[in-house]
């Protein structure tokens, strides 16, 4: 009879993770970016669903890197070069910590860029100054992934994606401040 204690023990465990199981699959139904709003001053922040997280984060760590790949084939500047290097292995790293943990939810990050993305990518293409719209687009995107992560890594539900979150705010900070030299 000295089982029962341990047992009772392993079904407890067993009942808080399927109840966490089902509160990291939640997803909002309004499939509106939450993760954009930036709260105010004091404010607490709103953080995307799990799902909608994975899919936000995947799409940055993806343009990042494809915009990067035309920034080695395309930029006159070895600084802006060497940049989009860091930026390639950065963000695949963050790309890999992120697929690791959506897996683990079954929240599978997609390979396609949402129709946002890619048309910064057309653009980046066609740019009369590539370097100058990589800088610009860099920017932007970046400010979008540190409020994403930062919201996430603060407020995110899924206690799997909080430390992914929270791992890549420093990252996300330090290449921002690179972007303004590029």
């Amino acid at each position: 009879m000295h089982h029962a204690p341990r047992t009772l023990a392993l079904i407890c465990c067993l009942a808080a993770l399927a109840g966490c199981a089902r509160e990291e699959r939640e997803v909002t139904s309004t499939g509106t970016p939450e993760w954009r709003a930036s709260p105010g001053r004091g404010a607490t922040p709103r953080a995307a669903s799990a799902a909608n997280y994975v899919a936000a984060a995947a799409a940055i760590d993806l343009f990042v890197i494809r915009s990067s790949e035309l920034a080695l084939q395309h930029s006159g500047r070895a600084q802006t070069r060497d940049f989009a290097t860091q930026e390639i292995a950065a963000h695949k790293g963050l790309a890999s910590q992120l697929s690791l943990a959506g897996r683990r939810l079954n929240l599978l990050p997609s390979a396609t860029l949402p129709p946002r993305y890619q048309a910064l990518i057309d653009r980046l293409q066609t740019a009369p100054d590539f370097d100058a719209t990589y800088r610009q687009e860099q920017l932007q995107v970046h400010r979008e992934a540190l409020t994403l992560h930062s919201n996430y890594a603060a407020a995110g539900r899924s206690p799997t994606l909080r430390p992914v979150a929270a791992a890549a705010v420093p990252i996300i900070q330090r290449h921002l401040r690179l972007i303004p030299y590029l």
